[in-house]
């Protein structure tokens, strides 16, 4: 027997919770087939059968929290080959009284034997035909990550049964004046992410706000030359965006971390973008945001966010992050106060753009303002730093121009 054990799940996660099987004991596999799906706090984790053959056993149960090299099942090796090949249709075939007497005919090798279950899947909603992919798996076997690679712009996955049971179960118990739902394990990563950072930082938020009636205009005026020529969605991220990269140009210490007794400044941004999604907020991070154009910027993000909510975060997408933004006003939030996202020192949150009477020039006007929030590690950015951090910020928005030619 070959035992299945969790696998290195990335840096500083030690367990997750089994969130779906793919076989059932008895099952045929192929090697490189994916057996189980785990769920960390950060992505899904597929782990595959090292060897054909069949599921044997299955030692831990969907729900169950799982550490790095715990065993989840066994696998007995298949000692012909000819049972391998008749394990390897797209959809496995199980001994069953109701099957017909002449089975069905099997799917085109291309498609059958060279990609994996969560490759099929991937293929189904984006359209890319695995067979014209570059395979990285084993014996030839295109991967879910060579699918997302191959797949430029991927689509938002449709809400289906099948979609939903891949989700973590989470073990509710009712009563007629409560329900109790225990927390899945990304659930309670957060929590403890949340808590580390509340107390590991002196946390402190500071308040501007900007006149978003320049980029408004300009985005009104390009945003269908740019959708037509670029394919992407202007949205007023983009701009955002490159206005903290500017502003933590002038001020570094918002972009560094505190390491010991050391400060570490960054000579780049790698931008996190705060994302909400079914399995709750992420933060994937777009590398090298201060080198890109907006309409770089925008492409990036857009894939980045489609793969967040899709669930198909890779670890590469959510690791590296040195300052981030998120952007509450989506959903009406007015005033909200960010926590810092440790060991990061810096945090910017956008809230709605609402009309509201300014005083300009001695005359009372209406104008679509906005709150800014800058959440900040006290123990290295002084109070003045973060006030002219969003001054500079607020500058560079109400004259959006600027970003172009600074």
């Amino acid at each position: 027997m070959i035992p299945i054990k969790v696998p290195p799940l990335g840096e500083s996660i030690v367990e997750a919770t089994v969130a779906k099987w793919l076989k059932k004991e008895g099952d045929p596999v192929v090697q490189g087939e994916t057996l189980v799906e785990l769920e960390t706090d950060k992505i899904t984790v597929e782990v595959p059968a090292f060897k054909a053959g069949t599921l044997a056993k299955r030692t831990r149960a969907e729900g169950d929290v799982v550490k790095v090299d715990e065993e989840l099942g066994q696998l007995e090796e298949s000692r012909t080959t000819g049972a391998v090949a008749a394990a390897r249709p797209s959809a496995p075939v199980r001994a069953s009284a109701a099957l017909p007497a002449t089975p069905p005919p099997p799917a085109p090798a291309a498609r059958a034997t060279g990609s994996t279950p969560s490759a099929r899947r991937i293929a189904a909603e984006t359209g890319v035909d695995p067979a014209t992919v570059p395979a990285t798996g084993p014996r030839g076997t295109v991967t879910k990550e060579d699918m997302l690679r191959a797949a430029e712009r991927p689509s938002p996955a449709p809400v289906t049964p099948q979609s939903a049971e891949r989700r973590a179960p989470s073990p509710v118990v009712e009563s007629p004046r409560e329900t109790r739902e225990k927390m899945t394990t990304r659930r309670k990563r957060i929590a403890e992410h949340l808590l580390e950072s509340q107390h590991a930082t002196a946390h402190l938020t500071t308040f501007n706000e900007v006149d978003m009636s320049a980029v408004i205009a300009l985005r009104d005026r390009l945003k269908e030359r740019v959708e037509k020529q670029h394919g992407v969605k202007l949205t007023f991220m983009p701009f955002f965006a490159k206005a903290a990269c500017m502003a933590l140009e002038s001020f570094p210490r918002i972009n560094a971390m505190v390491d010991g007794d050391t400060i570490v400044y960054r000579n780049y941004v790698n931008l996190g973008i705060a994302v909400a999604s079914d399995q709750g907020l992420v933060v994937p991070v777009i590398k090298d945001a201060d080198r890109m154009g907006m309409i770089e910027f925008s492409r990036q993000l857009s894939a980045t966010a489609t793969r967040a909510r899709d669930g198909k975060l890779t670890m590469d997408d959510l690791t590296g992050g040195t300052f981030t933004i998120t952007n509450g006003g989506v959903f009406g939030s007015l005033v909200p106060t960010p926590i810092l996202n440790f060991p990061q020192s810096g945090i910017l949150g956008l809230h709605k753009i609402q009309e509201r009477p300014v005083a300009e020039k001695g005359q009372v006007v209406v104008r679509p303002m906005m709150y800014l929030a800058l959440s900040y590690d006290h123990r290295i950015v002084e109070g003045q730093h973060a006030v002219l951090f969003l001054v500079r910020l607020k500058e560079l928005m109400e004259d959006p121009a600027s970003m172009l030619v600074e």
